[in-house]
């Protein structure tokens, strides 16, 4: 018997508006959504989630209410990675386009990722490229 991992939870004084940014980033979609709480999953994962088993269906991103700011750096962070296929550098731009800024969480000049804050300032790095 194995556990699923069935959501990361990220905390915000405005579920609608963190939540939606995060859709629009993955490009994923809304699952529920409440005044204290929004979900977003994966696209393709409503259209598989029944012939999945219980532990293969993907995770969603929670976004829960509460009453107080982001203080301090995130001690857990996401790594996203474009395809190789895709251009690294045009998805960092539209990223910040979005809202998101560069952050030095002193990371040093010769690694392969980019570290950016969401419009909430948790922090996220952009990986190089990958095929897998």
């Amino acid at each position: 018997m194995g556990l699923r991992w069935y959501s990361n939870v990220i905390e915000t004084t405005d579920v609608a508006r963190l939540g939606r940014w995060w859709a629009e980033a993955l490009d994923w979609q809304v699952g529920f959504e409440a005044p204290d709480e929004l979900v977003i999953i994966p696209k393709w994962a409503g259209e598989l989630r029944p012939k999945l088993e219980f532990e293969q269906v993907p995770p969603g991103l929670v976004f829960v209410l509460v009453g107080h700011e982001k203080q301090t750096k995130n001690r857990i962070h996401m790594d996203l990675a474009p395809h190789t296929s895709d251009d690294r550098d045009a998805e960092i731009a539209r990223l910040e386009a979005m809202g998101a800024t560069r952050v030095d969480v002193g990371q040093g000049p010769d690694v392969t990722w980019t570290v950016l804050a969401d419009i909430d300032g948790n922090e996220f790095c952009v990986l190089s490229s990958r095929d897998e």
